[in-house]
């Protein structure tokens, strides 16, 4: 079985924003989880909601709920109200995502390393963010490197936080 992906809201939506979308399908139909907090803090913004009932209506995306009175129920509420000494509090989308990779064995989907860093590492997740998706799909030949600078442009004039200035950099920092 293929391992489902729990993308937080600020993963998914930079791909919404630059309506890429489909790049994700090709990587992961199938595979997408979204946490019913993702999928509301997304729901919100109103360019979103079309491209994510379609997503969810063709089977791409899994809309997915944590179970009260579960640990993984504790360990979301732990994150979002009084994590450890040492560990910050955290976003619901974010808490959710990462409380279902953990007990789901999935895969976390985020882009705020900053602030989640130390819940990959405590609970040594394996994880994703936009950059290594879209080397992903370079990788795979869904993109060329041209499309993929012109995507991290896009994302970069949206305000998303990408390292890197482009996504030619972006491959030259990992050699």
């Amino acid at each position: 079985m293929t391992d489902q992906i729990f993308f937080d809201t600020d993963c998914l939506s930079s791909f919404l924003w630059v309506g890429r979308e489909n790049l994700l399908v090709q990587l992961f139909g199938g595979q997408i989880a979204l946490p019913a907090q993702v999928l509301e803090e997304l729901r919100k913004v109103f360019q979103f909601k079309s491209q994510i009932d379609t997503l969810i209506r063709n089977k791409y995306v899994l809309n997915c709920s944590i179970e009260m009175n579960t640990p993984e129920s504790d360990l979301y509420m732990k994150l979002t109200t009084k994590p450890d000494p040492g560990y910050k509090i955290i976003g619901k989308g974010e808490a959710s995502a990462i409380s279902m990779s953990r007990f789901r064995n999935g895969i976390l989907a985020s882009n705020n390393l900053r602030d989640i860093l130390p819940y990959i590492k405590l609970f040594d997740l394996k994880h994703l963010t936009s950059s290594i998706i879209l080397e992903q799909a370079f990788n795979k030949k869904k993109i060329n490197e041209g499309q993929a600078n012109a995507i991290w442009k896009d994302m970069v004039k949206r305000g998303i936080y990408l390292r890197e200035a482009t996504f030619s950099e972006y491959l030259v920092s990992k050699t």
